[in-house]
């Protein structure tokens, strides 16, 4: 199933009143930054959602850096902005594409069943020379009638499980660029490394010039993994490994689990292993 929609197609049917558009653009080094830009323009019709007052939870002992935000705080704020599980929503960021595949994944993990990613983010937006606007839209409040769907959501136990008992039919997906991986620089979290068994499939492997790769070269990324096995993905926080989810879900990947709290949650627990 193609997750991901080109900027023709969305401005092609921007004033589509079944289609809400969600601005996720966000910067980790100023996190102020992304709202700022969302006020002095965007695509018509946005509305702005912020990885962290939004899309994560305030940050605890446990649960990562960017921990599951409270889902019916999260579910308000989405029928607030009109969205429900009649809608087609389709999110975009500046081009990064980890932004938006954060927001997609939340609303899969909902149970909602059309939601997707603008390519090229609001950069290539800009340089097609579409139409851009500073007006905040109202919208009318819905309900959304959530179907949860735990199966993509993996527990920390669950990594757990797999890392003690060295489950042969689960692999596990280290998102982070391959220095961050091997423990040879770690800028963030408190610890260097990675999860014990781990594969390095760095996400930024998986775009080329603000857009995902096709079908073809993300199944050629991860040819070295049967179709059929059991996969978790993780990161430093679980955002950057949201790319790499949607991407093993464009390839043909049925088991596919997102670990929220990635790596940073992983060393929050001291008895917890790390190569």
């Amino acid at each position: 199933m193609n997750f991901v929609k080109d900027r023709e197609w969305l401005f092609t049917n921007m004033n589509d009143s079944n289609i809400i558009i969600v601005d996720c653009r966000f910067s980790l080094a100023d996190p102020h930054k992304g709202k700022k830009e969302y006020l002095e323009s965007h695509i018509p019709g946005a509305v702005y959602f912020d990885l962290e007052n939004d899309l994560s939870a305030p940050v605890m002992e446990h649960g990562g850096r960017h921990p599951l935000p409270d889902m019916e705080e999260l579910i308000r704020k989405l029928e607030n902005a009109g969205i429900n599980e009649c809608k087609s929503v389709i999110a975009y960021d500046h081009g990064e594409g980890a932004y938006a595949a954060r927001f997609w994944w939340l609303l899969k993990y909902l149970g909602h069943k059309n939601v997707f990613v603008l390519n090229g983010g609001y950069k290539q937006w800009l340089e097609a020379c579409y139409p851009v606007t500073a007006d905040i839209p109202v919208f009318e409040t819905v309900k959304f009638h959530v179907e949860l769907n735990p199966a993509i959501l993996a527990t920390t136990n669950e990594v757990e499980e797999v890392v003690q008992n060295r489950l042969k039919d689960w692999i596990l997906i280290d998102s982070r660029e391959e220095k961050r991986y091997l423990g040879l620089e770690e800028p963030i979290d408190k610890k260097a490394g990675h999860i014990p068994g781990a594969l390095n499939k760095p996400w930024m492997d998986g775009l080329h010039s603000y857009q995902y790769k096709s079908v073809e070269e993300q199944r050629q990324r991860f040819s070295n993994i049967d179709v059929k096995s059991q996969i978790i993905v993780y990161c430093g926080s679980g955002v950057t490994a949201a790319p790499n989810f949607l991407a093993l879900k464009e390839a043909g990947y049925e088991k596919v689990k997102l670990y929220v709290g990635s790596f940073s949650d992983w060393i929050s627990y001291a008895g917890n292993k790390i190569e």
